[in-house]
């Protein structure tokens, strides 16, 4: 007699509350190709991060954009910087009444080693950091109501939104609580800082 074949979960929910860095991207990424592999139709993520490293964040969005599932992501607490472009991933998109999402332009952090700052050089960084501002700036007007001088007057002005402003805008399809029902396959990342 042949063993029952185990049943695929209808769904799994992974658990994100991380800066978007290469080993929180990576952790995430191994994650869901690990779900991909075990043949789970639908996956939440429940996600709440201040954002990060825009190369990492537009990494996450497109493999996630293309996993073989259904992605529901779900703000449960802030969705902040390029952590909106990883939101944006998901097919359907939930969050939670009090989470928040916050925009602003891209910049740099510091310029630590930085060599002679001469004309060439500012020239190059002001090209990049309005090429990384086009790409999120473009996920956001291909999956939100927003146009682009909106997009634009957000990150310049660094605003942060609520839950009420988001289903306006078409950042998210509704607002609700996370329900995740009992024996559904959860998984938490936990980073060591």
């Amino acid at each position: 007699m042949e063993a029952a074949a185990q049943q695929i979960p209808p769904e799994a929910y992974v658990s994100f509350s991380a800066e978007i860095v290469p080993n929180t991207t990576e952790s995430l990424l191994a994650t869901m190709a690990n779900i991909a592999n075990q043949g789970i139709p639908k996956v939440y993520l429940l996600l709440s991060t201040p954002g990060g490293s825009v190369m990492h964040g537009m990494n996450l969005y497109n493999v996630l954009r293309a996993m073989p599932f259904h992605l529901v992501t779900h703000n449960v607490g802030n969705v902040d910087s390029i952590g909106n472009a990883v939101f944006l991933a998901g097919a359907e998109r939930y969050s939670c009444p009090h989470s928040t999402f916050m925009f602003h332009g891209a910049g740099f952090d510091q310029f630590n080693g930085a060599p002679r700052l001469d004309e060439k050089y500012l020239a190059e960084l002001t090209g990049n950091l309005l090429a990384d501002q086009s790409r999120i700036g473009g996920v956001i007007e291909e999956r939100t109501n927003l146009e682009s001088a909106q997009i634009q007057a957000l990150f310049r002005e660094a605003q942060t939104k609520d839950a009420t402003y988001a289903i306006g805008a078409g950042i998210v399809h509704e607002v609700k609580d996370v329900e995740i029902p009992p024996g559904a396959p959860v998984v938490s990342l936990v980073f060591q800082r």
